[in-house]
This record gives C-alpha cells, sequence and structure tokens, in this order.
C-alpha cells in the first residue's frame, strides 16, 4: 500500500545532471539569491557593505532587479512600501552592524504595519558568533538581539546548507497572516566560500492559513443578525487580505454603517451611503460608534489612533476579528476572533441573516453633517483646499505615501484614497522620513503609474539622499514637499501645552534648487497653483519635485475634554 506522505518527487535526468555538476564560481551568495528567485522575488533593495560582499556580487549571475538606495533606513522603507503594494515579501539585503541598525526604524514601521520584508543581513565570520569579543570591524555581542523585539521572526545561519531552508522559514513567517518583517544574518565566510551545492530551483514556502473557528463566527453572525444599531471598524487587515469587496457585501447585507481606520484607508468606499469615511479623531464618530450595540472591528487593534486616543468606550458587544494575537481583546473585552480578515467575513457572509435598516444611512449623513460642521467652524479653508487639491491632481489607481506631516494626519481623516492599497502612511509607528523612499519601492513595484509622496521640510530632511536614487531608476515618483520652516506638528503639540515651542525651527536648503541639482526637476507652487503643478508633476516621466511653502493647521483634537 502506497500512503501519501510515502510520496516524493523524484527529478528528472536533466535535473539529477545539473545538480551533480553545478556551475562554477558560485559562493554562498548565490545559495541567497537563487533561494529568492526560487521563492518568487523578481527585487530585491538595500545597500551593500564589506561583510555583504558575496550576497551582491552574486547579484550580477542572477535575474534580481536590485534597487541600492543611499541609506539603510530608506532601503527598508522602500521595501516595505513594495510589500505593501504587491504583497510579496520584499527581500532587503544590508551589511553588518551600523548598516544593519540603521534598517532598524523601517522595520520597526514595517512591524507596526504588517508590512513583508525579508531583511537578510550579512554577519562578522562565524568564528566571531557566540558573544565574544573579537574585535571584527562591525561586530555586537549578539546582532540579531537587536532586532528579535522588533521582527516576527529571527533566523541566524551558520553553514551554506541551512541558507534556503532559514530563507524558505522567514518568507513563509513573513508571509503568514499577519504579514511582517523578518531577519536573517549570515556570517561573512558563509557567503563568501565557494560553494559546490546544486543550484537552488523552485522552494516551497507556502503561508499557512488563518481561518476562524466556526464556533465563533457563528456566535457573531447571531449577534450581528440580530442587532438594533450594529457598526463596523475597519482597519489595515482588511486590506492586507484583500477583503474590501467582502467587507461591502457583509455592511450592505446587515446595513451596519463603516468606519475605516487610517491604516486601513479606502477598505470601504468613501461615498457609499454607509460609510462613516475616517473621522476617528472626532467625538461624533467616537459617540457613533459607542452607542452602537454590536461593534464589528476588523483587521484593528484598535490602538492609540483608531481609538481616538484610547477616549473610546464601547458600550454595547464587540466582536473582534484580528490576525494578530497580540492585538485580540488587547484594548477592550470582546468576542476574539483570532483569524484572517478575508476569511473571517467569508464565513460571517455565509451565516448573517440580512438586516433591513431604512435609518441606517441617515444616521450616517447625520454624523458626517456634524462633522463637517465642527471643522468649518475652526476657519481651516486653506488646509481643506489644499487637501483637495492633491485629490484632484492624483490619478486614479495611482498611490501615495505619507510621511508624518501636518497634511498626512489631515489626510488620515479626510482623504478619499478611492480604492484599498493605495494610501499609505507612517502612522504604524510614527518614525520621520518615510514617504519619498517609500513611494520609491512602490514606483519599482510598478513603474507604469505616477506615485505621490507627500512630506514636510522636516521629513524631507530625512530622505533628500534618495533623489539620487530616484534619478538613477528613473523612478516616476513626485514628491510634494510642504516648507513650513519646521517641524509642524510639534511646534503645534508644544505651543498648545507650553505656550511656545523649542527646537522645531530648521534651517533648510531650497529644495527647488536641491532638486535640480541631482537631475530632477521641480517647481515651487502656491496654494492657488497646486493643483495644476501637481497633475503636471505626476504626468510628467520619471521623478519631480513640488514644493510648496505653506503653513498648515490641525483641527482641533476632541480627546482632551
Amino acid at each position: 500500500m502506497t500512503h501519501d506522505h510515502d510520496l516524493v518527487l523524484r527529478p528528472t535526468q536533466a535535473q539529477t545532471a545539473a545538480a551533480l555538476n553545478p556551475p562554477a564560481g558560485r559562493n554562498g551568495g548565490d545559495l541567497v539569491v537563487e533561494t529568492l528567485a526560487g521563492l518568487g522575488a523578481t527585487t530585491v533593495f538595500g545597500l551593500p557593505g564589506q561583510h555583504a560582499l558575496g550576497m551582491f556580487d552574486a547579484l550580477r549571475r542572477s535575474s534580481l532587479r536590485y534597487v541600492g538606495l543611499r541609506v539603510e533606513n530608506n532601503a527598508g522603507f522602500a521595501a516595505d512600501a513594495y510589500g505593501r503594494i504587491t504583497g510579496e515579501a520584499a527581500p532587503l539585503l544590508l551589511s553588518t552592524g551600523p548598516g544593519a541598525l540603521t534598517s532598524l526604524a523601517a522595520l520597526h514601521e514595517a512591524a507596526s504595519a504588517s508590512a513583508p520584508v525579508l531583511a537578510i543581513s550579512s554577519q562578522i565570520p562565524t568564528a566571531g558568533l557566540g558573544g565574544g569579543r573579537h574585535g571584527y570591524l562591525h561586530e555586537l555581542p549578539d546582532q540579531a538581539a537587536s532586532f528579535r523585539g522588533v521582527v516576527k521572526s529571527v533566523h541566524t545561519v551558520r553553514t551554506q546548507s541551512q541558507i534556503p531552508s532559514a530563507l524558505a522559514a522567514a518568507w513563509k513567517s513573513a508571509l503568514t497572516a499577519p504579514h511582517g518583517p523578518v531577519w536573517v544574518e549570515i556570517p561573512q565566510d558563509v557567503l563568501l566560500a565557494e560553494t559546490a551545492l546544486p543550484v537552488v530551483t523552485a522552494v516551497d514556502a507556502t503561508p499557512d492559513e488563518l481561518p476562524p473557528r466556526p464556533e465563533l463566527t457563528a456566535v457573531a453572525a447571531d449577534l450581528l443578525s440580530r442587532a438594533a444599531r450594529p457598526a463596523i471598524i475597519a482597519g489595515g487587515g482588511v486590506v492586507r487580505a484583500d477583503a474590501s469587496g467582502k467587507l461591502r457585501q457583509l455592511a450592505e447585507v446587515l446595513n451596519a454603517p463603516v468606519v475605516t481606520t487610517f491604516g486601513g484607508k479606502g477598505a470601504f468606499p468613501w461615498h457609499h451611503p454607509l460609510s462613516l469615511q475616517s473621522w476617528l479623531e472626532d467625538r461624533h464618530t467616537t459617540d457613533f460608534l459607542e452607542d452602537a450595540d454590536v461593534l464589528l472591528v476588523v483587521g484593528s487593534g484598535l490602538g492609540e489612533l483608531s481609538s481616538n486616543y484610547h477616549t473610546f468606550k464601547p458600550r454595547g458587544r464587540v466582536v473582534q476579528i484580528e490576525a494578530d494575537l497580540g492585538k485580540l481583546e488587547s484594548n477592550h473585552p470582546a468576542l476574539g476572533i483570532h483569524a484572517d480578515a478575508r476569511l473571517a467575513l467569508q464565513a460571517l457572509l455565509e451565516t448573517v441573516t440580512p438586516r433591513e435598516d431604512d435609518e441606517a444611512a441617515g444616521r450616517v449623513r447625520v454624523v458626517l453633517d456634524q462633522v463637517a460642521g465642527r471643522i468649518a467652524a475652526q476657519e481651516l479653508t486653506l488646509e481643506q483646499e489644499v487637501l483637495a487639491s492633491v485629490r484632484r491632481a492624483l490619478p486614479a489607481g495611482s498611490p501615495s505615501f505619507w510621511d508624518m506631516t501636518i497634511l498626512a494626519y489631515w489626510a488620515w481623516s479626510a482623504f478619499d484614497a478611492q480604492a484599498p492599497n493605495l494610501m499609505h502612511s507612517a502612522q504604524g509607528a510614527g518614525g520621520l522620513g518615510y514617504g519619498f523612499p517609500a513611494a520609491l519601492g512602490a514606483a519599482a513595484a510598478d513603474p507604469t503609474r505616477p506615485v505621490l509622496a507627500v512630506s514636510g521640510d522636516g521629513g524631507a530632511l530625512y530622505s533628500v539622499a534618495e533623489l539620487a536614487t530616484a534619478r538613477q531608476h528613473d523612478l516616476p515618483v513626485t514628491w510634494l514637499i510642504v516648507d513650513d520652516g519646521g517641524y509642524g506638528i510639534l511646534r503645534e503639540y508644544m505651543t498648545g501645552a507650553f505656550g511656545e515651542a523649542t527646537a522645531t525651527e530648521l534651517s533648510r536648503p531650497d529644495y527647488v534648487a536641491l532638486a535640480e541639482s541631482f537631475g530632477v526637476p521641480a517647481v515651487r507652487t502656491s496654494p492657488d497653483t497646486l493643483e495644476t503643478d501637481l497633475a503636471k508633476a505626476l504626468a510628467a516621466p520619471g521623478p519631480s519635485v513640488v514644493v510648496l511653502p505653506a503653513l498648515l493647521r490641525m483641527f482641533a483634537p476632541t480627546h482632551l475634554g
């Protein structure tokens, strides 16, 4: 009798011959790039360094496309965006010590936003591993320890035969829900040594599925079907699971209003009659959600920004669907369903009973009118017009990447992303410098459509070196820099808290002249000409910069009183 587990795929004669006679001149780095290609990777990001040269030498014998950035952290942001756009694990090649550590902030953002990044770092020679102080260049007592609290998993390679399996395990980890960054480190001598191992071909690293438990979805479906005032909060997990279509179906079957978190922008149509849009930093929205007798939270941990700075106190039953086990019921008691959003929403669609509710759309309109009235009372016409100009100038289907700047804070609440997976920001970890290098990563993923990056002048100074990357690779990214002479949001926070701001004012370059020195066309615009200038830049091939000198203000918070 033959059992399925006894079946073994046997190599063909040609495969056997190739395995017995591998090409000469290969090293451990070749095993890395061969494994990446076998996993399905097509593009890698990174920066070379002394201990990593074996990997970079192997790239010239590979079909992989290399996009090199100028700073490791920016390379990490580019890989993050590539992963968000494609849903694939984006390889990030790094050197040891300072090069590796410089990527930490980017990996923190990828972890917070569940972006699949496969970081592959070199290490000091194998003889130096284990915590001794041997005096190698870039040596750390335990390099992996610096990343263990940031990434999903850490994999240390010690021999060439471990490379394919370690990379496959890391790839699977990165793409198993919840997605996230992973860390693989390979010693310099392992990368440089000649190898007689066969060429790596197909590699199996199929991510694990995360289906919901049926007894939990049955209870959730019953609660939602019998609810008098159901509501839905849709987070980034809906976008990452490609579940926006199922979310819309469920909302319409239940007649349940939907608000999207800042990470879930585009998960639900902005102008749908049931759309509360993204006004989570507004007390009217908070009150509405608190009044729901059953609140379905999909793909969100209801963290600080999604809960109006933890002032949200639900009074009804909460059903939470979340792939990240650490976020399940971490902020509010709930019927917690540990599952991928797409699979869980499908299970609910198959079991809920349709609800009739002729008043749901009217309740949504009341809330949106209340929000609009609150904003209108604050004399913020300039800010709203600037954001509207950006929306009109950005072509449908083009993604945008936003740094931590006042216009991005506005966009979280007020910008119509138009479709899932088109608006991204650094609101996961909240570090500066994300917008422009992330946009470069998105353009590398799909160079057929223009990409918008938005930064303040403070965040822009983190990324100016990547103008050289944009020009070198001719990537279609238009960078909008809102120049207000400093760290604008911190200026507002400090003035509000202390009466005046400290350490927020910046001396900065002429961004137009700076961009042009890199060979990147640039223009200085105004609020009145922004739409025209931005649309023209986005329509032109290759990179461009649009500088908007403007002092923007934030709308008043509602969580302090």
